[in-house]
């Protein structure tokens, strides 16, 4: 589908989270691709110092913003009052930002849309005060977003809890399978009016400012979708925006293999050397993303479990305490994997070549959205650890819905036991006729999603088609 538009200069904007950045830069990158565009893509100021490489591609510029904490340095542990700093300031400067690169005189011209992504409403409402239109990014799981959707609408402020939520089309959520934030017992409580002001500000009406953009795919999330089109909101699925160097059968992708943004300095170990001494489909690939941190006694049983399974090991452990009990626990399990001659604990990968070789069996993950499609892209079976946000949902849909995957359950004391881990690594990794089906069902997605972002899929045409509606 051939659309002529006009230049646009996109302004995309989050927050200085992994998980956050580099959904956000993939979009940058197919807007670019597309053709017309150029792209400006902003964090804050003392996240942008964070970022190790920064990818580079023609028409696509770095910039940033202040959240009120340049300095990283937050003199308060109320989320409320840290986030009402953001607002403010980030409101002020983000609308200099946007004025600074209108008036620019280099070739990219004035920003004509600004995307923000999730716990950055209040960026609608400057885009409103420049006269510009705006889309919402969401980057969690659109199943997730519905859900929040659904309980603003019929639940909050209404006790009490709900036992369950529906979607039509998609089996009951207990309160334990909802965004943890939602329950009144979440230490994360702190973010639902930042949500509810997602949703008021998508939900007002207006046209310039009621648009989302989804990291998901049609047939992935077809029933959520079908939800939030019943309100007022324009959604349009444009995923999965994941590194697609490895995909055989992407058209229209240049390999990308390094087109994302780390936090983290890379391991010196070569993992991928690694991987290639050990059989196909054998490795277990554990890790927990940027953000969640295993307690000390789950990760005691963790290890036992993955040590019980007899399998190779890839775990990526991240190391937030240099020299305390955390770095010793990490030298103990590096020792115990080495005696075995069973593992390599590395800290930080680049996760799609991991999930994209050969030798990788499975993926113990904390289901946060971006592993969970970057692990559906690659075919590979999971199983879910979810801690919060909306990984007790994505858990859910990985078992559930889409087959890919088993959840690992907790006992009385909130601990995942290493029997429990080693008995969801027999089902996926074994010859079972459910890890059969797991991995039958890992080839059907993996196909459907490559299907949805080659050139005439649904994600393709979406993305196009709002590009070429702007005029």
């Amino acid at each position: 589908m051939d659309i002529k538009h006009h230049h646009h200069h996109f302004l995309l904007i989050s927050c200085p989270a992994q998980g956050h950045i580099n959904p956000t830069l993939q979009l940058a990158k197919r807007l670019i691709g597309i053709g017309g565009t150029h792209v400006t893509y902003a964090t804050t100021i003392r996240g942008l110092t964070q970022i190790k490489s920064f990818p580079s591609l023609e028409g696509l510029s770095y910039a940033s913003f202040s959240d009120g904490f340049d300095d990283g340095i937050k003199p308060t542990n109320d989320p409320n009052l840290i986030m009402s700093k953001f607002k403010l300031v980030g409101s002020k400067t983000l609308k200099a930002l946007i004025e600074k690169i209108s008036t620019s005189q280099d070739h990219s011209g004035p920003v004509t849309f600004l995307i923000y992504s999730v716990l950055l409403p209040w960026a609608a409402e400057v885009a409103s005060d420049c006269g510009i239109p705006s889309a919402f990014f969401c980057i969690q799981s659109t199943t997730s977003f519905a859900l929040c959707h659904h309980y603003f609408n019929h639940f909050h402020n209404c006790p009490p809890f709900p036992n369950s939520m529906t979607i039509e089309g998609l089996p009951p959520f207990a309160p334990t399978e909802l965004p943890s934030f939602l329950l009144p017992t979440s230490p994360h409580v702190s973010v639902i009016p930042t949500f509810q002001e997602h949703i008021q500000v998508l939900e007002q009406g207006k046209p310039n400012s009621s648009l989302v953009l989804l990291n998901t795919f049609d047939a992935l999330e077809e029933a959520a979708i079908k939800a939030l089109r019943s309100s007022s909101m324009n959604v349009i699925p444009i995923g999965p925006l994941v590194i697609t160097g490895f995909w055989e059968e992407s058209e229209n992708q240049s390999s990308d293999a390094g087109f994302r943004c780390d936090l983290f300095d890379k391991s010196e170990d070569d993992y991928l050397q690694w991987l290639d001494s050990k059989p196909d489909c054998s490795v277990v690939y554990v890790s927990f993303g940027s953000m969640v941190v295993l307690k000390k006694d789950q990760i005691e049983e963790m290890l036992n479990g993955l040590i019980e399974s007899g399998l190779p090991v890839l775990w990526v452990i991240r190391c937030v305490e240099k020299g305390g009990d955390q770095e010793a626990q990490i030298m103990k399990i590096k020792n115990r994997l080495k005696i075995k001659e069973q593992g390599l604990v590395v800290p930080w990968c680049s996760q799609m070549e991991v999930l994209g070789h050969k030798s990788v069996g499975c993926f113990v993950m904390h289901c946060g959205w971006n592993s969970t499609v970057e692990s559906l892209v690659a075919g590979v079976p999971m199983v879910g650890f979810a801690q919060f946000s909306d990984q007790n949902t994505n858990a859910k849909l990985v078992e559930e819905v889409w087959g890919v995957g088993v959840r690992a359950k907790e006992n009385e004391e909130g601990v995942i036991g290493g029997a429990e881990i080693k008995r969801c690594l027999e089902i996926v990794m074994g010859d079972g006729e459910r890890g059969e089906e797991i991995r039958r069902n890992c080839e059907k997605w993996k196909g459907l999603a490559t299907e949805a972002v080659k050139e005439g899929g649904s994600s393709d045409y979406n993305l196009r088609h709002f590009i070429g509606g702007l005029g």
